[in-house]
């Protein structure tokens, strides 16, 4: 007698449920990093314009907190910052800052009426980038968060290298700065180290270590790729403030992918995100024109092949039933299917789409056009290839920030002695 499938995975609607337990904050508070973390992508910046346009946008999917930037970084950011501020957007609008009295007072004068202050907990980061003991880390991260708090913010304190940092002196930072007035935590997974098991059981520890009066957050990163599966596991287990990016964009590998999360929740746990599923798609080609980074061939939800068929046996079973080979239901993305005809492709994919323009084909006809393609296909050469791929190589090279010429040019602007050689990177 055939066994009956496990009772937690129903295939027919894509998702998991009932097991392993898992302990769902009542409400999901989406923090969207897009204009500050997403804007450290390696050589990407807004313009005013777009840092606006992108808030508005991103407000409208229906996250609830948006970190818009560092008011600190130049006079434009402090101007943008405090647009968006004073936009009227449903979500929250927050200004990020070190534990630098100027850095608050630039986020007072935003407008903003949040503030994430952050410092460096792991003693790599204390020792070798700030210099400082962990007494006075605990100082100086009490002395901000009490300036904001007295200037009117809502306080949401934060650190660097969490998960890398001595457990007991995590605990011990933390709490101070909730006795100090943080009425929000982040705990970082900086350089994106922690598994889904890991982050499981490092967060219980910390919650059941820290006050439990604050809302808790998570900022995880990507460079081991388990940014996405480690911010469901924090919501699994309690955590109801997650940050993303769209399109997953952020430092070096970049941040938990917001689109990612979300159909992760909507359709593999059931879980309503309380987002515009709708708006991802626009949303993610918005980002992509205004970062200049383009979105993967193959990123999931939101990559251009996510929805796109060649093979004959995939296009058969999709037109007769999408969900054979698509786990998410393309029309809710806002997004529509694709067919590729080449040496993969089989008949029922060019029979649909000549039926599409309202034509017939005999059976011969099918078999002749598709070995046709076929044979198209083989025969091209790969030359285009290799000139896109070396194009893109020489964007990369060219296109990130200011070019070598260009930074010994303001050097010597300056004073600087340029060498006879330029060096080809800064």
């Amino acid at each position: 007698m055939p066994q009956k499938a496990p009772s937690d995975v129903l295939v027919e609607n894509f998702h998991v449920k009932g097991s392993p337990k898992r302990n769902w904050p009542k409400k999901i508070v989406w923090w969207d990093e897009t204009l500050r973390d997403g804007e450290q992508t390696p050589g990407v910046y807004y313009t005013h314009e777009e840092k606006v346009e992108l808030a508005r946008l991103i407000s409208e999917t229906g996250v609830d907190v948006m970190n818009v930037g560092i008011p600190a970084i130049s006079p434009n950011e402090l101007k943008a910052v405090k647009a968006i501020a004073n936009s009227g957007l449903d979500a929250a609008v927050l200004g990020a800052a070190r534990t630098v009295r100027s850095d608050i007072d630039a986020v007072i004068a935003s407008d903003a009426p949040e503030i994430a202050t952050f410092i460096a907990a792991s003693d790599v980061h204390l020792k070798h980038k700030l210099n400082i003991t962990r007494e006075t880390c605990i100082e100086i991260a009490v002395d901000s968060v009490q300036y904001a708090k007295d200037h009117g913010l809502k306080v949401t304190f934060v650190t660097e290298d969490t998960v890398r940092a001595d457990m007991g002196f995590v605990t011990e930072l933390y709490q101070a700065a909730i006795e100090a007035g943080a009425k929000r935590v982040l705990f970082c997974d900086t350089v994106g180290v922690m598994t889904p098991s890991t982050i499981g059981w490092w967060l219980d520890e910390m919650v059941a270590r820290v006050d439990r009066k604050v809302e808790y957050g998570v900022h995880l990163h990507n460079d081991f790729g388990f940014a996405a599966a480690n911010t469901l596991t924090a919501l699994e287990h309690g955590i109801p403030c997650v940050n993303t990016t769209v399109n997953g964009i952020g430092e070096r590998a970049g941040n938990a992918s917001f689109e990612e999360v979300v159909m992760a929740l909507e359709d593999l746990y059931q879980r309503p995100s309380g987002i515009d599923k709708s708006k991802l798609y626009a949303l993610s080609r918005r980002v992509e024109e205004c970062t200049g980074v383009p979105v993967a061939f193959n990123k999931a939800v939101v990559g251009y092949n996510a929805f796109t068929h060649e093979s004959g046996i995939h296009t058969d079973g999709v037109i007769k039933k999408a969900a054979t080979y698509e786990p998410m239901k393309v029309e809710e993305l806002g997004r529509r299917r694709r067919f590729v005809f080449g040496k993969h492709t089989g008949t029922r994919a060019v029979e649909t789409r000549l039926t599409e323009a309202g034509l017939r084909a005999t059976k011969e006809q099918l078999v002749a056009i598709t070995n046709d393609i076929k044979v198209q296909t083989e025969n091209h050469t790969k030359e285009y290839v290799r000139d896109f791929i070396a194009a893109y190589r020489t964007w990369d090279r060219d296109n990130k920030g200011v070019s070598p010429e260009v930074f010994w040019a303001i050097a010597k602007k300056h004073g600087i002695a340029v060498p006879s050689k330029i060096p080809m990177t800064v």
